[in-house]
C-alpha cells in the first residue's frame, strides 16, 4: 500500500470510498452465493412443483427453471447498466447510489421469503431485481470514486471496488458452506444477506459528499464544489483542482449533449468507446466467470476430494492478488498491468487445457490443473479484473462519461450473460479443450491492448479527453516526455 501513503488523503475521503465499495460487495456476493447451495435450491424447486401439481418436476423443466434463475441476474444487470446515465445526471452520483438500495431491500425480501412462500418465482424475481441493482451500481461506483479521487491515486482507489467484489465472493463462498448457511434451512437467509450491506450504506452514504465535479460542471455550484474538495483533500488550497474542473466545464459547454448513439457517431468519442467496450469484453470473455461458475466441477475432474474448499482457496487467492494490483497500479500503470494479466491468463489457460486433456493418463496432471486455475485467477486480478471498470471513467470527460459507463456496462453484462448461458453447452461439445477458445480471445485482447489502449496513469480527465479530441501527444507528468496517445486520434481507425 506504499503508493497510497505518498499522497495524504483526508479521513473523510477514505470513509466515502469504503462506503461505495460495499455496493460491489453486495452484488458480487449475491452472484456467487446462488451457485453453492444449488442442489438444495433445485430440491426446493422440485418440492414446490410437487405441492402445486402433485408430481415431480421433469428434468428438462427443472433445468430450465434453474437456468432462468441464474441467467436472469445478468439480464437485470443489462437493464440496470442501461439506466446509469438517467440517474446520475438527474439525481447526482451520491444520491443515485443511495436511492438504488431500495432495490436491494426488495430483492432481499423476495429471495429470503421465497421458501416460506413456496414460490420459486419469488426467487427468480429477486434475482432479476438484484441484477438491476448490480448493473446500476457498476456504473455509479467507479464514476463516483474516480470523480472524488486525486489524480495521482485515481487508479489505486479505483481498484478498491474490485477488492470489495472479491471480498464479497470469498465471504459468500465461506457462508455458502453447508455447515454454515448453505444448508436446507438457512439458504434463504444467505440470499437475503444483501440487505445488511445495503442498510449500512443507507446509514453511511449521507455522510459522504456529492461529487465535486458534478456540483461544478453539471450544477454550476462553484462554492459547494470548492467546499467539498477542501473536505475531501484535507487542505485549504484546492485551486489546482478547481482550475482543472473549470477547464473541463468550458470544454463541455462547447459540446452538444452526448447520447449513447452519439458516442459511436462522433469521431471524437468513437475511439474511446470502442476501447471501453473491448476492455469490458476482455474481462468477461477471458474465461474467469467460467472458472467461478463451474469451479467446483472443474476441481472434481481434477481429482480434488473436497472441491468446495479448493474453490474457496481460489477466492482467497483472488482477494490477495487484488491487493497486489491495488499496491502497484499507480507505479506500473493501467495498460502494463492489463497486458501482464492477459498474457499470464493465456499461458494458464493453455496449461489448464493440457492438464485436463491428459488427466486420465497422468494423475499428477491434477496438480498442474489446480496450479493453472490459481494462476489464472491471480493474473485476472492483476489487470483484467479491476482495470476495465475505472479506466472507462478516465477515458471520458464529464459530459459523455455517464453514457459511456452505461454502454460499457451493458457490454460487460451481455458478455457475462453469454458465458453463463453457453459455457456448459460448449464444454460438453469441446470437453477439456474449451479453454482454447478463451486462450484465442485472450491473445486477441492482448494484441488490441498493446496497440490501441493508452496509458492514463497520472493524467487529468481533461488531458485524456483532449488527446482524443485533437489526436496530439500528451506530456506525461511523471516522465516529462510524450506518450503515444496520437495513435488514438480522431482520424485513426480501430
Amino acid at each position: 500500500m506504499a503508493i497510497i501513503s505518498r499522497v495524504e488523503i483526508d479521513d473523510h475521503e477514505r470513509v466515502c470510498q469504503v462506503m461505495t465499495m460495499t455496493l460491489h460487495f453486495v452484488w458480487r456476493a449475491i452472484l456467487i452465493s446462488v451457485e453453492f447451495p444449488f442442489q438444495i435450491i433445485e430440491s426446493f424447486i422440485n418440492d414446490t412443483w410437487v405441492k402445486r401439481y402433485n408430481e415431480p418436476v421433469s428434468k428438462s423443466m427443472l433445468t430450465s427453471i434453474w437456468s432462468l434463475a441464474v441467467a436472469i441476474f445478468s439480464v437485470g444487470g443489462m437493464i440496470g447498466s442501461f439506466s446509469v446515465g438517467l440517474f446520475v445526471n438527474r439525481f447526482g452520483r451520491r444520491n443515485s447510489m443511495l436511492m438504488v438500495n431500495i432495490l436491494a431491500f426488495v430483492a432481499a425480501a423476495l429471495m429470503g421469503l421465497s421458501k416460506v412462500g413456496s414460490s420459486f418465482e419469488m426467487l427468480i424475481a429477486g434475482r432479476l431485481i438484484i441484477g438491476i441493482y448490480s448493473g446500476m451500481s457498476t456504473g455509479f461506483v467507479p464514476m463516483y470514486v474516480g470523480e472524488i479521487s486525486p489524480t495521482p491515486l485515481r487508479g489505486a482507489l479505483g481498484t478498491l471496488h474490485q477488492l470489495a467484489i472479491v471480498c464479497g465472493i470469498l465471504i459468500a463462498q465461506v457462508f455458502g458452506l453447508e455447515a454454515l448457511m448453505g444448508g436446507e434451512n438457512l439458504w434463504p437467509l444467505l440470499l437475503a444477506f444483501t440487505a445488511l450491506p445495503a442498510l449500512y450504506q443507507v446509514v453511511a452514504l449521507p455522510f459522504c459528499p456529492e461529487s465535486p465535479r458534478y456540483l461544478l460542471i453539471n450544477l454550476n455550484e462553484e462554492n459547494k464544489a470548492k467546499a467539498v474538495l477542501k473536505k475531501l483533500r484535507g487542505v485549504t488550497d484546492v485551486s489546482e483542482d478547481m482550475q482543472e474542473m473549470k477547464e473541463e466545464s468550458r470544454q463541455m459547454m462547447r459540446e452538444k449533449k452526448v447520447t449513447m448513439i452519439e458516442l459511436f457517431r462522433s469521431p471524437m468519442y468513437r475511439q474511446p468507446i470502442i476501447i471501453a467496450i473491448i476492455l469490458q469484453l476482455s474481462q468477461q470473455l477471458s474465461g474467469i466467470n467460467a472458472i467461478f461458475y463451474y469451479s467446483t466441477s472443474i476441481f472434481e475432474k481434477a481429482g480434488v476430494s473436497k472441491p468446495v474448499y479448493a474453490t474457496i482457496g481460489t477466492g482467497a487467492i483472488n482477494t490477495a492478488f487484488t491487493v497486489v494490483s491495488l499496491a502497484v497500479v499507480e507505479r506500473a500503470g493501467r495498460r502494463t498491468l492489463h497486458l501482464i494479466g492477459l498474457g499470464g491468463m493465456s499461458i494458464c489457460a493453455v496449461l489448464m487445457t493440457i492438464s485436463l486433456a491428459l488427466l486420465d493418463q497422468l494423475k499428477w496432471m491434477s496438480y498442474i490443473c489446480i496450479m493453472a486455475i490459481f494462476g489464472f485467477v491471480s493474473f485476472f486480478e492483476i489487470g483484467p479484473g479491476p482495470i476495465p471498470w475505472f479506466i472507462v471513467a478516465e477515458l471520458f470527460s464529464q459530459g459523455p462519461r455517464p453514457a459511456a459507463m452505461a454502454v460499457s456496462g451493458l457490454s460487460n453484462w451481455t458478455a457475462n450473460f453469454m458465458v453463463g448461458m453457453c459455457f456448459q453447452y460448449v464444454e460438453q461439445i469441446t470437453g477439456p479443450y474449451v479453454f482454447i477458445i478463451f486462450t484465442v480471445l485472450l491473445v486477441l485482447f492482448f494484441i488490441f491492448t498493446y496497440f490501441k489502449v493508452p496509458e492514463t496513469k497520472g493524467r487529468t480527465f481533461d488531458e485524456i479527453a483532449s488527446s482524443f479530441r485533437k489526436g496530439t501527444e500528451v506530456e506525461s507528468p511523471e516522465k516529462g516526455g510524450p506518450e503515444e496517445m496520437n495513435i488514438l486520434g480522431a482520424d485513426s481507425q480501430v
